[in-house]
């Protein structure tokens, strides 16, 4: 038989230990990680652009990191595109992409803006191949802590970054918080209008 107890924090240690007692069996469901839902067409042009600043990347195996910095030859470059789109609660559906204003880009960083871009949603660059010393392809697969940060501190809820031709990492807000690795959906080009 429960007594009455006059103050609340009493009660809220009843609660408490009780609950306590169920241990790791009670716990509120997870959240559905978000949905990005891409546009084949949309990757596709990302695609071309990831070729053309890919371009080269072969080339680099036989010059010192001076060479690489001075671009002392034609060098593989990041790009940054706009992401446009809508949010539908937790998806986040992407059907166009623009280039980011005043871009600066370099072999291992790119910047610029997205200001005055509509429907907004987030932002994409690639992370193009280096070379290792038999001139085979490094890919770097993730977007980089850099890149995490960044993004946190944006107010874009979607960052993608190519890593190939074919191949995305990305990361959504959810709630406020990071969420990365993310899946990322294509939708065939007939079904997104």
């Amino acid at each position: 038989m429960l007594r009455h107890l006059g103050s609340g924090r009493a009660r809220s240690l009843i609660v408490a230990t009780a609950f306590a007692g169920l241990g790791a069996a009670f716990r509120p469901p997870a959240a559905a990680p978000p949905t990005i839902v891409l546009d084949v067409a949309v990757r596709d042009s990302m695609s071309a652009v990831f070729r053309r600043f890919n371009e080269h990347w072969n080339e680099l195996a036989d010059l010192n990191s001076l060479q690489k910095m001075l671009s002392a030859v034609p060098m593989p470059h990041e790009y940054l595109g706009c992401l446009q789109g809508e949010v539908r609660g937790d998806t986040i559906v992407i059907d166009a992409w623009r280039p980011a204003l005043h871009m600066k880009q370099l072999p291992l960083a790119v910047t610029g803006d997205c200001d005055g871009v509509t429907r907004l949603v987030g932002v994409w660059h690639n992370h193009p191949y280096h070379a290792d010393l038999e001139n085979r392809p490094l890919k770097e697969r993730e977007l980089s802590k850099q890149d995490l940060d960044t993004f946190a501190a944006a107010t874009d809820r979607v960052a993608l970054m190519m890593w190939d031709a074919d191949s995305l990492d990305a990361a959504a807000k959810q709630d406020g918080r990071v969420v990365h690795p993310v899946e990322v959906r294509l939708r065939a080009a007939a079904a997104s209008r």
